[in-house]
C-alpha cells in the first residue's frame, strides 16, 4: 500500500488526468465570464442528455452549496425538510441548510440510511398549524451515508408518497455515480423518471476538482436560480473551468468508469477482510464504502498504518472508503495491514 493512498474518504483522491487536461485546455484565450461561454452551454446540453430535455443544471463549487441552494429553491423559511438521521445535510454541513434556508430539519432514525414512504405520515399531522413548521421537502442521499443505494422502485415509491402529500423530493447525489454504477442503469432512471424534483449532482468525490451542480427536474421553474446561486456566493466568474471538468466527466462515460472502479475496489476489500478473525463487515457493500466492526483497542494501531474514520465509536464501527484511483495493490496492502494488526 503506497503512503499517498487513504481509505478515509474519496475526497482524499486526486483529480483525474483527463479532467486536468480539460481544465488546462479551457485556459486558452479570453471568453465571457459568469457562465456566458460556449463550454458552459455545452455542459448544460450534456446534463439534458443525461436527465432529460427539461433538466436545468446550475454549476457550483461544492456539495454543501449544491444541497443548500437546491433546498432553497424548494422552500421558504417556515418550512421543514425531512431527512434520515445520518444524512449529510443533518450531520456534516455545520448547520448550513438550517442557516441559509431558514428551515428546520426533521430527522428520521433508519437502520440503513434510507427513508421509506411509511416514514412520512406521522410527520405530517401538524400541517396547517401556524405554531409548527410545515414539512415541504423530503431529502434523500444516493448513495446513502451508510453505503446503501436506493433502488429505482424505492425512489419511485418515495417520490409518489412525497408528491401525494404535497412534498417535493430532493436527492443529495454526492455519490450518485457510485449508485448508478451499482444499479447498472442510466442516471435518469432513478432521478428524472423516478420523480426526483431537484438533484444535487456530485463530481468532486469521483475525480473532479470543486465541481458540483444543482439540477432542476420535472420542469421546475428556474426563474429564481440565478439569484439564489449569486446570493449563495456560488456564481463562478470563470465558470468555464467548472464546465470543462464536467465535459471531460461525461465524455466516454468517465463518470461511470471511475465509479465502477471505486465500487469494485470496495467489494475487493470487503471480500478480503471477511476471513480475518475479529473483523465483521457490518453493512451491505453497495457503493464504494466498507463498514466494519473490529476491536476498538486495535483501531489506533491500524490508523497508524492507514488513514480512515471511526464511524460509530460506541459500536467500534469503522468506515473504509475507496476511490476512482484506488488500486488493487492499495487494497491488498491495506488488507495485509489489517491482518497484521488483528493477529
Amino acid at each position: 500500500m503506497t503512503a499517498r493512498r487513504h481509505f478515509a474518504s474519496d475526497n482524499n483522491a486526486g483529480v483525474h488526468p483527463a479532467v486536468w487536461r480539460a481544465m488546462q485546455a479551457a485556459g486558452e484565450g479570453h471568453v465571457r465570464s459568469y457562465g456566458h461561454d460556449e463550454l458552459t452551454r455545452r455542459v448544460e446540453a450534456r446534463f439534458r442528455e443525461q436527465f432529460g430535455p427539461e433538466a436545468q443544471a446550475w454549476m457550483v463549487f461544492n456539495g454543501t452549496a449544491a444541497n443548500v441552494l437546491g433546498l432553497e429553491s424548494l422552500t421558504r423559511p417556515h418550512h421543514a425538510i425531512i431527512c434520515a438521521e445520518g444524512a449529510h445535510i443533518a450531520v456534516d454541513e455545520c448547520g448550513a441548510p438550517e442557516r441559509f434556508t431558514g428551515c428546520k430539519l426533521i430527522t428520521v432514525r433508519t437502520p440503513d440510511g434510507k427513508l421509506r414512504p411509511s416514514d412520512l405520515p406521522g410527520l405530517l399531522a401538524s400541517r396547517g398549524d401556524e405554531h409548527r413548521v410545515q414539512p415541504s421537502v423530503v431529502s434523500i442521499s444516493q448513495a446513502t451515508e451508510l453505503g446503501t443505494v436506493y433502488t429505482v422502485a424505492e425512489v419511485r415509491a418515495l417520490a409518489a408518497a412525497a408528491h401525494d402529500n404535497g412534498l417535493a423530493l430532493h436527492m443529495d447525489g454526492a455519490r450518485i455515480a457510485n449508485a448508478a454504477a451499482f444499479l447498472g442503469v442510466p442516471l435518469r432512471d432513478f432521478t428524472t423518471d423516478a420523480g426526483v424534483d431537484v438533484l444535487s449532482f456530485g463530481g468532486t468525490k469521483n475525480g473532479l476538482l470543486a465541481a458540483e451542480a444543482v439540477v432542476l427536474l420535472q420542469g421546475r421553474s428556474a426563474d429564481d436560480m440565478p439569484f439564489i446561486r449569486k446570493q449563495g456566493m456560488q456564481l463562478a466568474s470563470k465558470m468555464r473551468f467548472i464546465a470543462a471538468q464536467f465535459l471531460a466527466y461525461f465524455e466516454d462515460d468517465l463518470w461511470r468508469r471511475n465509479a465502477e472502479h471505486a465500487n469494485q475496489m470496495a467489494r475487493r476489500l470487503a471480500e478480503a477482510v471477511k476471513g480475518i478473525p475479529g473483523v465483521v463487515v457490518s453493512r451491505p457493500v453497495e457503493a464504494n464504502g466498507v463498514f466494519a466492526r473490529m476491536p476498538r483497542e486495535r483501531v489506533p494501531a491500524l490508523q497508524e498504518r492507514a488513514s480512515f474514520y471511526v464511524w460509530d465509536a460506541e459500536a467500534s464501527e469503522v468506515r473504509w472508503m475507496t476511490a476512482w484511483d484506488t488500486t488493487e495493490q492499495d487494497v491488498d496492502g491495506f488488507v495485509v495491514a489489517i491482518r497484521e494488526v488483528m493477529t
